[in-house]
This record gives structure tokens, C-alpha cells and sequence, in this order.
């Protein structure tokens, strides 16, 4: 066979591919200058990245399937890929334009950061000859992970048909566990840069309780703006750092921001008028109330290598530090990693303001709303409320359970997949929230999935009609109270329960004393009408370093008188895997095998078959008893039984600490 000379070439070698496999050019795939409208919108959408925006087109696309297919061929085996010293494909200009698998990713890239893909295959083909051709097939997921290639579909015969293009989208997607490692990483990560971007602020004197305003309100104004919800069109691009120049006449950048994040909520046509005006005046009051912060200045150290010019305002400032270290972060297929959420947490954990201790507010970190929302058995019909909202971390968990299960139940990124999603976000997530600048940080990070706040509201949980409850009807409730209300929040339980429908499920993280006495009145009330069928006692450290409270999570069945004659499960998980520190986040023992079966030794006790039985002493760490009708006696330590009677093991122990002082004490003397 004739060696090729041409990059074409390679081109009409994988052509040929695909002829042989049924595709019809110009019908089922199309050459570099033949392109989709919408991927060409998103290709061009790129630009907002600030990398390597312009490097052509790949060589050929598919677009016939729900998740695009872009191919990029090279000429020479040797220009497949390029990959850096840690196995990542690099990313320097040079590298995506001279290598297969560099390119084709830069291109996936590209059109996931426009939003208007989730997720894209990328075919890398590199040689000299049909004998000596290197050639693979990649999925890529998120704008920031690497692409996933699994064997056995680089032949590219799964292209072929819709049935065998479904089957290799099932067998790539990202499983619970990669999403799970993927979200840790990702937040150790974000962790470091949350610490840079508060001590920045903190250079420019913005206010601790200002400082989330900034964060949520400048992600909003980095995103795309489509006029329309159902519009398959990017609209116009979010705002971008090299538009922002300082102080000029009516010109200042705190308007340009606040200006984009106005066009962005105003091109979602399902956000209220009247949630618009407040989410600006919120933002306004915070991101534009300061003139000085417009002022050309100095650069900040922090920022000194992202920015060419040599001063730009406050605003520009952290405006970049945001765009280039956490924008990129966001995405939708990571799992439930609630950014805003992490960056309120960490901007209050470096808080020196003397208030914020008084709040009461404790946000939950995402793996444990995960494995709330896991107790709870979601799926695409569940209709979910949380009654204490916060950064809504909760709802994205929940929205995420609930989107996966509707993908099962469907053919994945089907019309009637899409339909199915489309109505979970708009219709079946309701959080509530009090306090304006926590209802904002939700709003956001609602609207940022595309779920528009529609049914977030801005108010006491107390003051809501039943009306609402009514027409919503909630069968599922997840919660994390506020632990400075009174009885440590568990009057904002009773309220949810008694909406719920008969026999929903509803998981609740609060403060150990709230079931071990303080809140008593409360609990008596709440098991005149439910059932608590678990307790799941918690790390001591779970809230560290941000706050130091005993947890434990409390899974109740709504509308069903308790049986004190029933055993409730009692669950010591205090071990979860997991040692946090002022660092972070660090798995030290199998966390993501131990979240896993807690989810089933919480509902169904100790005799309960698991996955991973090596990780537990179920004699020690489960415990099956009734409670009594006190309210006071919820809590894992008020089940544990001890022996009186000393083992002989035991005695043996005893008997050898005691030799050992002795042996101690006479050497010392010696």
C-alpha cells in the first residue's frame, strides 16, 4: 500500500471508514467546511476561553446523534498526541495544532464551554499508511477533565446506527464512582483557589459578607446569553476579561458587569420580573456601590501574570482571578459539585467578621447532600423541597439524582429524555430561603443549571401558604436547619413533614442535641404523625474548620404515625474515609465504598448485604432498637449497649498495660 504524502490522505482514510459503514458524506457526516449551524455557533463560541480560539475546524464532524462526533487527522504516526509529564494532553497553541488528539480535544472544549453540548466524542487519527494508522475514540465530559477512552469502539463501528451509538454512550458515561473522584479532585482544586481569591479581596478591602456577591454576581456575567431557554442558539458571549478597561466617563467595569448579569437574566424567559429586580439590587448594592473600585491601580500580586496591562481596577482584578482559576470549573456533568456553595464556605471559613459565627449557617458539603439525596430513593418523578435553602446545594443534588434517573428511563440526550429533565428543573425542585444574599447565591446557582429559580422563593419557610405546599405536593424533603433557630431547627422539620405526601421520604442533617433532648416538644409531635426510620451518626469534623457541631442525619417516612414497637436503624459513621483539614478534603479510607453501602445499612439495618463488608463491624456500628416516645432519644450513643462483664481478652490487655508500666518504671529507675 501507497504511503501517504497528504494530510488528505488520512482524511479520505477515515472517509472510507465511514462510507463502510453505511454514512453518507454531506448526509450523515460532513467535511471541515460543511458544519452544523449550532456547532458552528459553538465553535465560534470559543472565543470567550481566551486560548487558542482560532485553529480552523476539524476535519470532519457528525452531528446526527444527540452527542456530536468531531474527527481530527493527521499526517505521521507520530503526530497522535502529545501529553505532559502527568499523562494530561497538553494545550500550548503549537501542540493543538500539530497533534491529532490535541486538536480534536481543543475543539470539544470549545463547544462544551459554549453550554450548548454536554458532552462530545472526539476521533484522533494519525499515520503514514492504512497499515501503520493510530486511532482512537475519546468522550469527553467536562471543559476541565481529561477525555475517557475505553477499549474496544476505537473501529468506530458504533457509529453505524442510532442502537450502537446509545451503547457506547452508556458504557462511556462517567460512573458514580469516576464522578465522585472527579468532584473531590475538583474541589481540592477550587479549595486552594477560594483561599487566593478571599485573601485578594481582602487586599482590596471588600467585605466578608460582599464577598460571595462578587463570586456569584461575576460568574453570572461570564456566562452566554440565549434569548430564549429552549433556544439552540449561544445568543451573544459573557462578558470577558479583555472588555474591561478601568474608569471611562459613564463607562466602568462594576456597570459592565452588572449590565451582562441584568442580559443574562433577562434572557431566561421563565425567571419572574420580580425575582429579576431583586437578584440586581442585590447585586448592584454590592458589585457597583464603590466608585475607587473602577480606578486604574496597581496590579495585585495575585493576579500580576494574568493580566498584560500594567494596572487595572479592583474589579478587573478579581473580575480575572474568577475567569481564569474557577469560571472553567463549572460544569454540569461533574456531578453535583455546588461551586458557589464551596466558595461561600470558604470565603466564611476566612472570615474575621464577628457576626458570621452567629448565623447559624452551616452549608453542607456536596458528598453528604449526595448520600441525603441517595437515602431518600429519588427518580425522575420525585418532587423535592428544602425549606432552609442556602447556596441550594441540596436541589443541584437532588436535580442531578433525579436527571440521571431520567436518562435510564430514557434513551440518553432523547427528546424525551430532554423533556423529562426539562420539566425536573423547571417544576419539581422548590427551595426556600430567608435571607436575600443566601436566596441570591441559590438563584444563581440554580439559573447557572438552567433551572431558570422558578421555584425558589425568597421568604420565610413559616410564612408560606399551604397553597403553595398544595399544588407542589412534595414527597421528598431534604434539610440542613438553621442550628441557631430555636430547638436547633426542628420546628423547619415538622413544617416539611407535615406537607409531604403520605409516605414520602425526607433525610435531615442537624445537631445531635436537636434528638437527644432540646428539641423534645418538637420531636414528640413529629412522631405523632411520622416515622424516623434511621440515624446515621456523623464525623465530628464534618463541618470542620468552618464550624464545630455534633451531626447526626435523621431519615423520616412522611404521614405515618411512629411504631415505638418498630426498630429504628442506628448508624456510627463517624469513620466515613474521609480526614478533613485546613487543606482540605483527603480520602485516607475507601470514603467512596463506605457512602456507598451507608445508603443501605441506613435503610435496611444491619443484615443487609453489602458491597464492601471488609469496611464494617456491624456489631459495633449498627444497631436496631425502638425508640420511645420522649423525642429525646435519636441520637446513635444512646443505643450502645456495653459488657459489665470483663473478657478474657479484656483482662489480657489490662494485665499487659500494667506489665508494660512496670518494665517502664524500672528501667527509668535504672
Amino acid at each position: 500500500m501507497a504511503e501517504f504524502t497528504l494530510e488528505e490522505d488520512v482524511d479520505r482514510y477515515v472517509m472510507q471508514q465511514l462510507e463502510s459503514l453505511g454514512l453518507k458524506q454531506h448526509i450523515d457526516y460532513h467535511i471541515e467546511s460543511e458544519m452544523d449551524p449550532r456547532l458552528k455557533e459553538a465553535l465560534s463560541g470559543g472565543a470567550k476561553t481566551e486560548q487558542h480560539s482560532h485553529f480552523g475546524k476539524p476535519d470532519l464532524n457528525i452531528t446526527k446523534y444527540n452527542t456530536p462526533v468531531l474527527f481530527e487527522n493527521k499526517l505521521k504516526p507520530t503526530k497522535f498526541a502529545k501529553f505532559n509529564s502527568k499523562g494530561e494532553v497538553t494545550t500550548s497553541a503549537k501542540d493543538i495544532k500539530d497533534y491529532a488528539l490535541n486538536g480534536a480535544l481543543h475543539y470539544a472544549r470549545t463547544i462544551l464551554s459554549s453550554k450548548l453540548y454536554d458532552s462530545c466524542v472526539i476521533v484522533a487519527t494519525a499515520g503514514q499508511d492504512p497499515n501503520h494508522m493510530q486511532q482512537k475514540v475519546y468522550y469527553v465530559y467536562s471543559v476541565n477533565g481529561e477525555p475517557k477512552h475505553i477499549k474496544g469502539y476505537d473501529t468506530l463501528k458504533f457509529l453505524g446506527n442510532d442502537v450502537a451509538f446509545d451503547a457506547y454512550i452508556k458504557d462511556v458515561t462517567l460512573t458514580d464512582t469516576e464522578k465522585h473522584q472527579i468532584l473531590v479532585k475538583t474541589q481540592q482544586d477550587l479549595s486552594k483557589q477560594v483561599k487566593k481569591l478571599n485573601k485578594l479581596m481582602e487586599n482590596f478591602q471588600i467585605s466578608v459578607t460582599d464577598r460571595v456577591i462578587y463570586v456569584s454576581g461575576m460568574i453570572l456575567a461570564m456566562q452566554n446569553v440565549r434569548r430564549h431557554d429552549d433556544d439552540q442558539s449561544v445568543g451573544e458571549p459573557g462578558l470577558t476579561p479583555k472588555e474591561l478597561h478601568g474608569y471611562q466617563g459613564t463607562r466602568r467595569d462594576s456597570y459592565l458587569v452588572t449590565g451582562q448579569i441584568e442580559n443574562f437574566l433577562r434572557g431566561r424567559d421563565n425567571i419572574p420580573e420580580d425575582k429579576i429586580k431583586l437578584m440586581m439590587s442585590i447585586f448592584r448594592n454590592v458589585i457597583q456601590i464603590d466608585v475607587d473600585r473602577d480606578v486604574l491601580i496597581d496590579k495585585d500580586k495575585l493576579v500580576a501574570k494574568d493580566i498584560k496591562e500594567d494596572q487595572a481596577s479592583m474589579t478587573k482584578q478579581v473580575f480575572v482571578f474568577l475567569y481564569k482559576h474557577m469560571f472553567r470549573q463549572i460544569s454540569d456533568t461533574v456531578g453535583s459539585l455546588d461551586i458557589l456553595g464551596l466558595a461561600y464556605s470558604s470565603l466564611l471559613k476566612y472570615s474575621t467578621n464577628a457576626n458570621s459565627g452567629s448565623l447559624g449557617i452551616v452549608l453542607t458539603p456536596s458528598y453528604v447532600t449526595d448520600l441525603m439525596a441517595s437515602l431518600v430513593k429519588l427518580n425522575y418523578k420525585s418532587h423535592v423541597m428544602d425549606l432552609a435553602t442556602g447556596s441550594g446545594s441540596f436541589l443541584v443534588s437532588a436535580m442531578n439524582q433525579m436527571i440521571a434517573n431520567a436518562n435510564e428511563h430514557s434513551v440518553i440526550n432523547s427528546d424525551d429524555a430532554k423533556q423529562k429533565i426539562d420539566h425536573i428543573r423547571r417544576h419539581q425542585l422548590l427551595g426556600v430561603e430567608l435571607n436575600a444574599r443566601m436566596w441570591a447565591l441559590a438563584a444563581v446557582n440554580m439559573v447557572l443549571r438552567n433551572d431558570g429559580s422558578s421555584s425558589l422563593v425568597k421568604g420565610s419557610s413559616f410564612d408560606l401558604p399551604d397553597d403553595t405546599f398544595n399544588k407542589f405536593k412534595p414527597d421528598r424533603f431534604l434539610l440542613n436547619p438553621p442550628f441557631s433557630y430555636k430547638e436547633n431547627g426542628m420546628p423547619f422539620v415538622e413544617l416539611g413533614l407535615k406537607h409531604m405526601q403520605p409516605h414520602g421520604l425526607a433525610a435531615v442533617i442537624i445537631q445531635d442535641s436537636a434528638g437527644s433532648g432540646k428539641a423534645k416538644l418538637t420531636n414528640q409531635a413529629i412522631l405523632k404523625h411520622n416515622t424516623l426510620l434511621a440515624s446515621i451518626k456523623m464525623p465530628t469534623d464534618l463541618f470542620e474548620p468552618s464550624a464545630g457541631v455534633q451531626t447526626s442525619i435523621y431519615l423520616f417516612e412522611a404521614g405515618v404515625p411512629h411504631d415505638f414497637n418498630r426498630p429504628v436503624n442506628f448508624v456510627d459513621f463517624r469513620n466515613d474515609g474521609y480526614k478533613r483539614t485546613k487543606r482540605g478534603l483527603n480520602e485516607v479510607d475507601h470514603p467512596i465504598e463506605r457512602y456507598e453501602d451507608v445508603v443501605n445499612i441506613a435503610r435496611y439495618g444491619r443484615h443487609v448485604k453489602l458491597k464492601h463488608p471488609e469496611l464494617w463491624d456491624l456489631d459495633k456500628q449498627v444497631f436496631e432498637e425502638p425508640i420511645d416516645d420522649s423525642g429525646a432519644d435519636w441520637n446513635f450513643e444512646q443505643h450502645v449497649h456495653y459488657s459489665l462483664v470483663p473478657t478474657e481478652e479484656m483482662f489480657m490487655d489490662v494485665v499487659g498495660d500494667y506489665l508494660s508500666f512496670e518494665v517502664d518504671q524500672l528501667l527509668h529507675q535504672k
